[in-house]
């Protein structure tokens, strides 16, 4: 009897785990490959016009083939993830590693960020409910339309170094994916599932919206979520801000809503479950905006 009962405990701990290795095996996968994308642009910025036409490509389709590693510049498609590629440039020998002074996003940069601004706008805050939107001050305001397309958002968070997890990155490419047409100011507030009121473990994604709607909150449109990446680079290590957002489905019709994360190797963007029924620590700190009927 109790090693059956020590065997269901054990699947059952197991079971809650998974998720928490999957999001994290998710953010390490998206710093690797941010690093790969990064290493591989500053060998082929370091080429001049004459070396980038030798292997097939210009200086115009750098971006280009550091985001699609796995074709070849010459229309050759690698079964090794860019490996064929890449060995043609140490052919010739003029592999080089380019200055990444302009980043933003590495841990590093982030560390010397918050040393010079002595004072971090952590979201992390007492765990006390709150009766309703006007209550609650605003934690960051920041900037949103500022870009002509998901292209040029998405080229911004790579200049400066920010990772883009797999799912972020598919998100910010689908045609769902919308950027306001004018430059606006958005006022953002910090909230947990425990100041919305509720006293379990874990709440669904649909009973967080729904409870925060009626204290006054509102859902952030999903541009909040790249644009506070590019506005928040002295994010604490540890911190990941689950945004507030209606779900945004993939490819393959998974629902998918964004966190603004720093887990400690560099700042980035990550996707995760946006289903109605996603079970959400209560302690996870979310970002909404105030509904406009509070005003």
């Amino acid at each position: 009897m109790n090693t059956a009962h020590g065997a269901v405990r054990q699947d059952r701990t197991t079971r809650s785990t998974r998720p928490t290795f999957s999001f994290f095996e998710r953010y390490w996968g998206a710093f690797q490959e941010r690093r790969k994308r990064a290493r591989l642009r500053a060998d082929l910025c370091a080429l001049d016009k004459r070396e980038l036409m030798d292997i097939g490509s210009t200086r115009g389709e750098i971006d280009f083939v550091v985001r699609n590693r796995s074709i070849d510049p010459r229309g050759i498609r690698s079964s090794c993830g860019g490996t064929f590629f890449i060995a043609t440039l140490c052919t010739a020998c003029i592999l080089q590693f380019a200055s990444e002074a302009r980043a933003q996003c590495t841990a590093r940069d982030v560390l010397q960020n918050q040393l010079r601004l002595k004072k971090t706008p952590s979201a992390s805050m007492p765990q006390t409910p709150v009766r309703a939107a006007v209550d609650v001050p605003v934690w960051k305001t920041i900037t949103v339309g500022t870009f002509a397309d998901s292209f040029a958002l998405s080229n911004a968070l790579d200049t400066v170094g920010c990772g883009i997890e797999t799912s972020a990155g598919e998100i910010l490419a689908r045609p769902t994916f919308t950027l306001s047409a004018t430059k606006t100011n958005v006022e953002l507030f910090a909230m947990s599932a425990a100041q919305l009121g509720f006293e379990a473990d874990t709440a669904s994604l649909a009973e967080i919206y729904t409870r925060a709607q009626q204290l006054g909150f509102g859902l952030a449109a999903a541009e909040v979520a790249p644009q506070l990446r590019l506005q928040y680079f002295d994010q604490p290590v540890g911190e990941f801000l689950i945004i507030g957002m209606e779900p945004i489905k993939t490819w393959n019709g998974e629902p998918i809503i964004l966190t603004v994360a720093n887990g400690g190797a560099g700042l980035i963007l990550i996707g995760q479950d946006g289903s109605a029924d996603a079970q959400i620590s209560v302690v996870s700190p979310f970002l909404f905006v105030r509904s406009i009927a509070q005003f």
